[in-house]
């Protein structure tokens, strides 16, 4: 179920994970687990530094916080959506907000599936491998 690539893609080449989150040992603590499914792993600290690698590097999936200085998870995900070639990223929010307006927020722009933190980390590498999963079908 895991290690999936896109079908765009050769098999050898590996689906490319952008984290965006602002807690670095959370990032570093994902991006650890993410790396033992062959999955590219790249980091963002907030949606400003998320945007600029999106347009140069094209993830296969971004994995995104809310609560950021700087762009938000909610504004960097807008902006992403405005953009033609990047509007079906599969996007797996993963914030601490359970608030119903920040689920309905993020839900109206499309997202894959939303988690929150404290989460179990085979539980978000499942979500993972699903969306990659559903974007190829």
């Amino acid at each position: 179920m895991l290690g999936l690539f896109n079908k765009s893609k050769k098999r050898t080449e590996r689906a490319k994970i952008l984290i965006v989150d602002d807690e670095p040992d959370l990032v570093d603590t994902i991006k650890r687990r993410l790396k033992f499914f062959d999955w590219d792993i790249t980091t963002a600290s907030n949606g400003k530094e998320a945007l600029e690698i999106v347009s140069n590097e094209k993830p296969d999936l971004i994995v995104l916080d809310i609560d950021m200085p700087v762009m938000d998870g909610h504004e960097m995900l807008r902006r992403l959506r405005e953009q033609l070639d990047l509007r079906e990223t599969p996007v797996i929010m993963c914030t601490k907000s359970d608030k119903v307006q920040d689920i309905t927020m993020a839900s109206s722009n499309n997202i894959s599936d939303y988690i929150t933190k404290p989460f179990d980390l085979l539980d978000l590498t499942e979500k993972i491998a699903a969306a990659l999963k559903s974007r190829d079908d």
